[in-house]
């Protein structure tokens, strides 16, 4: 008999861990649409020639592609929804006038080199058809409250810009060995790459905002860069503004991920216990005209399993559902759903079948028998939940 196993780079989530993500990303999605994003659901798998269209180079290697058999179709595992949101945009959104605010959450799933294929969930806004700084400060100021409603530790929102290192590239005589020793800021290979000044500088190029933006001013960038470097400081002022509270935000130059996608600022959220950053996005100015509606866009994506891992580094508990009870008897289930619990019919359970169901009690004649093991009696606050009056119940397993 062959083993029972899951392609590699999947997995369960079982109760424990499936209610914490589901938290999350309700948490984050609540959050989006009190900052006026409407929710879309986009489908799991779309023809690959559309997708591709607005894949950056990584994602079109990651996409795992397969023929749709009823179809005969080449069709893809999306491994990123930006670009279905754009196809949305441009064709069954044609007629909504801009700016268009959406939110989302869903699974991705990436080829991951030697690992294998791998699923991520995800949560993020896109902000389209605003082209200016206010936009790229309102997703900074989304991105930064919503990592802060997940109560992690050493939250930290680091911003960049692709026109620095564009230039830099665009003039180098070796691009493709200078771009990965920018990337890695080995400050050696990058002078055995190039004697530009302005190369060897980007590697240095990173921290407080305030000492990368005065330093990065006294080089000679072309007057494209001077501007950018400009809307980076009016987009970091605006942020403030925007959620109220100044916030120390760092700046990284040299950082090159995402380079061949984003067309202005990027940005990336990092937290403690999280090895890598949790969110990231950025401006995609050319994405949206890809799928024939030539828009301004902007947003961001959470990983959301990046964020559980932090939560339980952090020491952070997953999510308390509400109380629930097993009982005989289908009317006080009602009764006990109607008050806010949750309620199983089920007669005869006993601790180890609660432990096993993620129940907290079951009531058995007029007792309540709890999952680690304990009794109590609880004959009036069931005779109240019999007569409609839940109220004692639930006072008395929440002392308990």
């Amino acid at each position: 008999m062959s083993s029972i196993r899951l392609p590699s780079g999947v997995r369960d989530f079982l109760p424990r861990a499936a209610s914490r993500r589901r938290a999350l990303a309700e948490r984050v999605e609540d959050l989006f649409e009190a900052w006026g994003y409407q929710r879309v659901i986009t489908p799991y798998f779309e023809v690959y020639d559309v997708l591709e269209r607005g894949l950056g180079t990584a994602a079109r290697a990651a996409a795992i592609r397969f023929v749709e058999p009823g179809t005969g179709q080449i069709v893809a595992l999306r491994p990123d929804i930006t670009p279905q949101i754009a196809r949305l945009v441009a064709t069954r959104m044609a007629e909504v006038p801009a700016p268009i605010r959406l939110c989302y959450d869903g699974a991705v799933t990436r080829l991951a080199g030697e690992a294998g294929q791998r699923e991520i969930l995800q949560a993020g806004i896109e902000l389209v058809g605003a082209p200016d700084r206010d936009a790229d400060a309102e997703v900074l100021a989304v991105a930064w409250s919503a990592v802060r409603a997940l109560d992690l530790p050493e939250v930290r929102i680091d911003i960049g810009h692709v026109a620095p290192a564009a230039h830099v590239l665009a003039n180098a005589a070796m691009p493709q060995r200078l771009a990965p020793a920018i990337a890695r800021k080995d400050r050696a290979s990058v002078r055995a790459a190039t004697d530009d000044p302005l190369a060897n500088a980007l590697v240095s190029l990173w921290g407080s905002a305030t000492d990368v933006l005065a330093r990065a001013r006294e080089l000679p960038w072309p007057p494209a860069v001077v501007h950018a470097l400009d809307e980076l400081a009016a987009v970091i002022e605006a942020f403030h503004a925007k959620v109220g509270e100044h916030v120390a935000v760092t700046i990284d130059l040299g950082d090159l991920r995402g380079f061949d996608y984003y067309t202005g600022m990027k940005l990336a959220v990092y937290a403690g216990g999280a090895p890598d950053a949790i969110a990231r996005g950025g401006r995609y100015d050319e994405l949206i005209g890809k799928y024939g509606r030539a828009m301004h866009a902007v947003g961001f994506a959470i990983d959301l399993e990046a964020v559980a891992q932090a939560q339980r580094e952090a020491g952070i508990a997953a999510p308390r559902a509400a109380i629930g009870v097993a009982v005989a008897d289908p009317a006080l289930a009602r009764a006990l759903r109607a008050g806010g619990l949750r309620a199983v019919t089920q007669p005869g359970a006993d601790a180890a079948w609660l432990r096993g169901a993620g129940l907290d009690a079951a009531i058995v004649g007029d007792q309540l028998i709890f999952a680690d093991d304990s009794r109590r009696d609880g004959k009036d606050a069931i005779e109240a939940a019999f007569a409609g009056d839940t109220t004692p119940l639930i006072a008395l397993l929440h002392r308990t």
